[in-house]
């Protein structure tokens, strides 16, 4: 059954209606009435057609409901003979309707009906008929065989069948009309109302006009009288329904009372909730705030930090790039390599002069310290093989290796240096592991190394660190810094190389050139290079000023020395000078520039204030003794902030990360997990080389 209208749910008052009535017409001596009206009703009721039917109510009163329409059971109700159905929203009739040969009044006033059914026709006892407040516009010919109907309301405007006029004219007017359409003769109702009257809903009446008078009154008043009746109780049941609600209003009242007290607690268990609320979420935006506060903290820190690491790196480019510019690194080769060739020729006084025992001792712990890093590096190489080929005939090669070098250690110093004096093979591979030592250029190199693996170091910390913290702002320029240092590193990596390349053949060549009978050729050429003094200590005997050269040490300059000794500049001529002059000299970097000018006139105007500050002019420094030349070039960053903290490898979680992976350049594992890996850990970039990093304590 379609429905036009959303149902809409009744209403309190209106189900405790329907079951009341629905309950009062199932009492034992109920009347004939069944009165569903004012129920708001989108459809009828379970149950309300079978008590119609089972208890033979001849009255169904539907009106002021909400009903569309209805339902084809409706022409079970035989026994029916009233039927309101006012105020709906019926759209049509079931033509089921037909069958209700005892309906006498039918009332669809004020529905939405655009046409009745054919079938009203069958209505032979049907006196009654308002149609009006609908869209009907034409009335169905077979209306004319209800011969019975005495009363037909309808709007007469808006009628097209049969015309306006005859409408208005009056029901009598319109069963004519639709008589003669339908060829029948018209004949008044009164004529046809006694076989109604007379019939107990048992009997249907023919289309006779005969019948006694005398009867068809008292039958009338019969009627009449129980119309009367019928009005008695439904007053009564009226004073009843308002007995019924006066009751029913009573318990709403209290009820109300009830549900104003549920509410008034209702209020105050949501004010105390309420409050509840209020103080978890004052304690939860405090908590937010302090851990905005500490992220903001560590997002500084960290930002601190990378600026820091910033500034380090672009030092150490700045300083890669200004060793390659600088052309008195060719100009030391040079002469180193004329100083070698000098080297060759041992003159009578330093044979004279050979202190033996002494040289012979260096030359011990030289080969001592250079077994001890060819152990651990034999170490490593023979545990990478071991991974890869499994083959136990390097394991026993290296546990002989590892007695030979013990029975070194273990080898009484006096005998170990009687065979160092005795074997030329040794003092040569002491004079080697020496001369690699003292290279200016090899030691730079290994500075410029160490400086790097601790930059990777402490960007792989950092880099670990952001991922903890979830973020990702600056992640792009770790990037770029830490591939900027892996290039850097694997170039000095081939500097170095090579560089120890060009020192085995200067050892070739002096190999070649020497004499072969010479005595003691090899600890002459170690004494000699244990003798000779650092540059440094050269420029300073030359006239350098002390403070001038240990500024520029602390700036990272000492490359600059030569050229300062070459110009003879001091203090207070650099006072004079301009950046511009700096440059003209051969002072490249702006920024050193300006540092040195700065530092310059620090140190000037701190003499002024305190005289004994300033070096008298022309002292000259004259240290009594050779120095050992530094082992690295200082940093220029703050030494503590090249203290980095141990990081654990990332794959095992427990020992140090000690390798260096290229190209990608992290320090994310230790040497037992780095060997079955091909991809790094943090970047998944392929490993072209693994470098290992040797912490000193």
């Amino acid at each position: 059954m379609p429905l036009f209208f959303r149902k809409r749910k009744p209403s309190e008052e209106a189900r405790k209606r329907l079951e009341y009535q629905m309950c009062l017409a199932k009492e034992a001596g109920a009347d004939d009435i069944l009165d569903i009206s004012k129920c708001e009703l989108s459809e009828i009721p379970f149950g309300a057609f079978a008590t119609c039917k089972v208890l033979q109510k001849k009255v169904l009163d539907l009106h002021d409901n909400q009903l569309t329409a209805l339902p084809d059971d409706l022409g079970q109700l035989t026994a029916l003979q009233v039927l309101n159905v006012e105020r709906n929203q019926l759209m049509q009739l079931p033509r089921s309707i037909g069958n209700l040969t005892q309906l006498q009044t039918l009332n669809v006033k004020d529905n939405k009906l655009k046409e009745l059914p054919d079938t009203l026709g069958e209505l032979r006892s049907l006196r009654t008929l308002n149609i009006s407040g609908n869209e009907i516009q034409r009335l169905p010919q077979m209306l004319a065989h209800v011969r019975t109907l005495e009363m037909l309301s309808l709007d007469a405007s808006a009628m097209v069948y049969p015309p306006r006029e005859v409408c208005g004219a009056g029901t009598a007017a319109i069963l004519q009309f639709l008589c003669k359409e339908s060829g029948l003769e018209y004949y008044p109702p009164s004529q046809y109302l006694l076989p109604v009257l007379e019939r107990d809903g048992t009997e249907n009446s023919r289309d006779s006009p005969d019948g006694p008078t005398d009867r068809f009154s008292r039958e009338e008043l019969e009627w009449q009288n129980r119309f009367s009746d019928y009005e008695k109780r439904k007053e009564q049941k009226m004073l009843e329904k308002l007995e019924f609600e006066r009751r029913l209003e009573l318990g709403q009242r209290e009820h109300a009372q009830l549900l104003q007290q549920s509410s008034s607690q209702k209020d105050e268990i949501l004010q105390t909730v309420k409050e509840e609320q209020s103080r978890l979420e004052q304690g939860l935006s405090e908590h937010q705030r302090h851990l905005d506060a500490e992220r903001q903290r560590l997002q500084e820190q960290l930002k601190q930090t990378e600026q820091n690491i910033s500034s380090r790196i672009q030092k150490l480019l700045q300083e890669n790039q200004r060793q390659k510019k600088s052309s008195e690194i060719l100009k030391s080769l040079e002469n180193e390599r004329i100083r070698m060739e000098q080297l060759m020729s041992i003159t009578q006084e330093e044979t004279e002069n050979l202190r033996r025992r002494e040289v012979a001792s260096a030359m011990q712990q030289m080969l001592t310290e250079s077994c001890k890093n060819r152990l651990i590096q034999m170490a490593y190489e023979s545990q990478r093989q071991n991974l890869v080929q499994q083959a136990c005939s390097s394991m026993a090669e290296m546990d002989e290796r590892f007695q030979q070098i013990l029975s070194w250690q273990q080898m009484d110093q006096n005998k170990a240096i009687s065979q160092i004096l005795q074997e030329s093979a040794m003092q040569k591979a002491a004079f080697e592991a020496l001369q690699v030592k003292k290279d200016l250029m090899h030691r730079q190199i290994r500075s410029q190394i160490k400086l790097i693996e601790t930059e990777l170091l402490q960007l792989t910390q950092l880099e670990l660190k952001r991922k903890s913290l979830d973020t990702e702002t600056l992640q792009e320029m770790i990037s770029e810094q830490r591939w900027a240092l892996s290039s850097l590193l694997q170039q000095l990596l081939k500097e170095k190389q090579q560089r120890e390349e060009e020192l085995r053949e200067i050892l070739t060549e002096l190999e070649a050139k020497s004499e072969t009978r010479q005595e003691n050729y090899w600890l002459i050429q170690y004494q000699r290079l244990l003798n000779q003094k650092p540059s440094s200590l050269k420029l300073q005997e030359e006239g350098m000023e002390r403070q001038l050269v240990a500024l520029l040490e602390e700036l990272s300059a000492e490359h600059y020395l030569p050229i300062f000794a070459h110009h003879r500049l001091s203090l207070d001529l650099l006072s004079q000078m301009s950046p511009g002059d700096l440059a003209k000299v051969g002072v490249s970097e702006a920024g050193l520039q300006h540092e040195i000018l700065r530092r310059v006139q620090e140190l000037l105007d701190a003499a002024r204030i305190q005289p004994e500050l300033k070096p008298p002019t022309g002292e000259v420094l004259t240290p009594t003794a050779p120095q050992e030349p530094p082992e690295s070039v200082r940093p220029s960053a703050p030494p503590a902030e090249l203290e980095v903290q141990a990081s654990e490898c990332v794959v095992c979680l427990e020992r140090e990360a000690q390798m260096i992976f290229l190209n990608c350049g992290h320090v994310c594992c230790c040497q037992q997990c780095c060997q079955p890996l091909r991809t790094c850990p943090l970047c998944r970039q392929d490993i072209v080389q693994r470098l290992r990093i040797y912490h000193s304590s």
